[in-house]
């Protein structure tokens, strides 16, 4: 998956910021002053990590920062007001959902089958991975999807 410049304006109208494009990395900043909330998204396109060469996603909080290296696809959902950045290896998925509102998510090494399993038969401490990340099923089957 390669990010476009179509890609990058739907994620910066999803979010309501305009993305700055500075050398090879797409900034995001994103404040909610009501809640307190402040986040930057940073992407890089298809740089060198390590000996392969990915998509990395990164995001950047008062006091946490978050990566997601190899980022295989996304989703955006304007009615939730969010993006969700997935990777997968291995049968398990890591997916960065970042919100409209200032808030971010990440949920690391899910097994993929919990996608599309009955959600009412898991735990409530795995269930929530597993409905946020079935977002992002039409991506890692390899289909568009634009929600």
């Amino acid at each position: 998956m390669k990010f476009t410049s179509d890609d990058i304006a739907r994620i910066g109208d999803t979010l309501g910021v305009v993305p700055k494009h500075r050398g090879g990395v797409y900034r995001f900043e994103v404040e909610n002053a009501e809640h307190k909330r402040k986040l930057s998204l940073e992407i890089y396109p298809d740089i060198p990590i390590g000996n392969r060469t990915g998509n990395l996603v990164s995001v950047y909080t008062h006091n946490t920062h978050l990566q997601l290296h190899f980022c295989s696809g996304f989703v955006v959902s304007d009615e939730l007001g969010e993006v969700t950045f997935v990777g997968e290896q291995s049968g398990t998925l890591s997916g960065l959902i970042v919100e409209r509102e200032g808030g971010c998510s990440l949920y690391a090494n899910v097994d993929r089958s919990l996608l599309t399993g009955d959600f009412t038969k898991l735990g409530p401490e795995v269930m929530l991975s597993g409905i946020a990340l079935s977002l992002t099923e039409d991506v890692l089957s390899g289909e568009e999807n634009k929600k």
